[in-house]
């Protein structure tokens, strides 16, 4: 038997703003919601990977405090330096950035970090070791 891993479900505290946020800073879109237990449920995925690796968002729950040496996180890669500097500037507009774009040996990368509306971080990074800026394979070239 070999698990994998296909979503992650968070009880948020305001379910509009942390679609709004999943929606705006990760490019997430719901794909599928409904009614359950007396209140609305909604997966939300990257486009064509909807049946891969989903977001539940559940309204009802209460805002995490993590403190600020805690790098618990959620981990979007990103296809350039500029782009995460681009949204690290977004976030900055935003007022939830939690850690301005930078530089760490490798397998960390170029990276920023965000604080979406329920208290989580979330990291977006370029040139770790997997998603957008991997390095190929070694014997493989990229497409």
């Amino acid at each position: 038997m070999r698990p994998t891993l296909t979503h992650i479900a968070l009880h948020v505290p305001d379910l509009d703003a942390c679609i709004a946020f999943y929606r705006d800073f990760c490019g997430l879109h719901i794909c599928h919601e409904r009614e359950g237990k007396g209140s609305r449920i909604v997966w939300m995925a990257e486009p064509g990977k909807e049946h891969e690796f989903i977001f539940v968002l559940m309204p009802g729950g209460h805002a995490v405090q993590l403190a600020s040496d805690d790098y618990r996180h959620f981990g979007f890669a990103l296809n350039s330096r500029a782009e995460v500097d681009a949204l690290a500037a977004q976030a900055a507009q935003a007022d939830c950035l939690i850690w301005p774009a930078r530089d760490e040996p490798y397998p960390v990368g170029y990276y920023c970090g965000v604080r979406d509306p329920a208290g989580n971080y979330v990291e977006f990074s370029y040139g770790q070791p997997l998603g957008p800026g991997a390095p190929a394979p070694q014997g493989r070239k990229e497409a």
